[in-house]
């Protein structure tokens, strides 16, 4: 699959601010490309430029290999569907849906086809005749995403479309968009501030921060190899080791770390940092392991002592604090046998922490901004 959708170094600027800055995504055709950042990243805005809500100060908005920077929404083979669905309140679903087909002048009988197949499609031939008022939130938005797609785009806009439904409605949605793509294959650009949607829905992800893209990739290589700090602790949890400097290469690519207020650590080194460069080290909770026992000895296994500060049991895992010198580490253990029966770590207990050297990732040192997202040392550490 080629690019087929491009938003090219856009530029755009409210006032004093500068919502987003020279950003580039390409969207392959029938992929599911996610914008993800916190609240005022720009996400929203460049979804408006792509939509042709708004016009960029710099840049271009491509479409097939034809320039529409400039056409107006209504000219663009590009739908949106909103967080709060804009549904007419006073037409019923069926009207609701054949809204577009109407105005663009189709025949009644293409439009009751089309309409026919959109219902069935979103499962919601018993409700054609019901005003939005008298269904549920779910079903509303499956009527917007129909109401989107009849007129059959190139590209669909989602701006937060589950943003306004509860938890357990939000996964059964996602299910039910992973479907609707799979059926009608055309290219969605999605935007969210759950990492959670954007995992588990897209192909590829841009995160975006302060009106830039940080990083773009699948949603294995945003998490397992972020390309800063941002990325690192935007997506999922992670524990952050600072101050750490590398002082020593192995031949197959793993190097030893220094690092202040924590024991020294074997790490891989993707990223090529040379002898002497100061690092940040990611490591997930979930590549931790927790025991009473010292584990065994093995080249380039990471182990060090520590004390546990807090527990949260979730049923299916469990999640450790432990003080380990000046930092403290978060540790999620799955519970994959009867707890019950096996002596079970509490507070206070020292226990052993390990991990291997390949589940540590390096990174540059974090900008002054982005210091605020970091698990930084503890100030009161003793």
């Amino acid at each position: 699959m080629g690019d087929f959708f491009e938003l090219q170094t856009i530029t755009k600027t409210f006032g004093s601010y500068k919502a987003v800055n020279h950003s580039t995504i390409t969207i392959k055709k029938g992929e599911v490309f996610s914008l993800l950042g916190p609240s005022g990243c720009g996400k929203t805005t460049l979804l408006r430029i792509a939509a042709g809500f708004e016009q960029p100060d710099e840049g271009r908005v491509i479409l097939d290999g034809k320039d529409i920077t400039a056409l107006p929404p209504n000219d663009r083979e590009i739908n949106t569907v909103f967080q709060n669905y804009a549904l007419f309140p006073h037409m019923t679903v069926w009207d609701n849906i054949a809204f577009g087909l109407k105005i663009a002048g189709r025949s009644r009988s293409y439009i009751k086809s089309e309409v026919e197949r959109m219902l069935d499609m979103i499962d919601l031939e018993e409700h054609a005749y019901k005003k939005p008022a008298m269904i549920s939130g779910g079903q509303k938005q499956r009527v917007a995403i129909a109401r989107a797609l009849v007129n059959k785009p190139q590209v669909l806009l989602l701006d937060e479309p589950l943003g306004a439904l509860d938890l357990k409605l939000r996964q059964r949605m996602l299910l039910e968009l992973d479907r609707i793509h799979d059926e009608v294959g055309i290219s969605f650009l999605y935007v969210t501030h759950d990492q959670g949607e954007a995992m588990s829905l897209s192909d590829r992800i841009a995160v975006m921060n302060r009106g830039h893209i940080e990083q773009i990739g699948t949603p294995v290589e945003i998490y397992e190899a972020p390309k800063s700090s941002f990325v690192a602790a935007f997506i999922g949890d992670t524990n952050f080791l600072e101050s750490g400097k590398v002082v020593k290469q192995f031949a197959d690519g793993y190097c030893n770390l220094k690092l202040d207020g924590f024991p020294d650590v074997i790490c891989y080194n993707d990223n090529n940092h040379a002898v002497g460069e100061p690092v940040v080290i990611s490591v997930r909770p979930e590549k931790l392991r927790v025991s009473f026992d010292e584990p065994p000895d093995h080249q380039y296994h990471n182990k060090v002592r520590g004390k546990v500060e807090d527990i949260i049991y979730f049923g299916s895992e469990t999640k450790y604090f432990v003080r380990v010198q000046d930092y403290r580490l978060s540790v999620f253990q799955q519970n994959i046998h009867f707890l019950l029966e096996e002596r079970q770590i509490k507070w206070n207990d020292e226990v052993w922490i390990s991990w291997h050297g390949n589940d540590s990732y390096m990174l540059q040192r974090y900008t002054p901004e982005d210091e605020h997202l970091l698990a930084v040392p503890d100030p009161q550490a003793k």
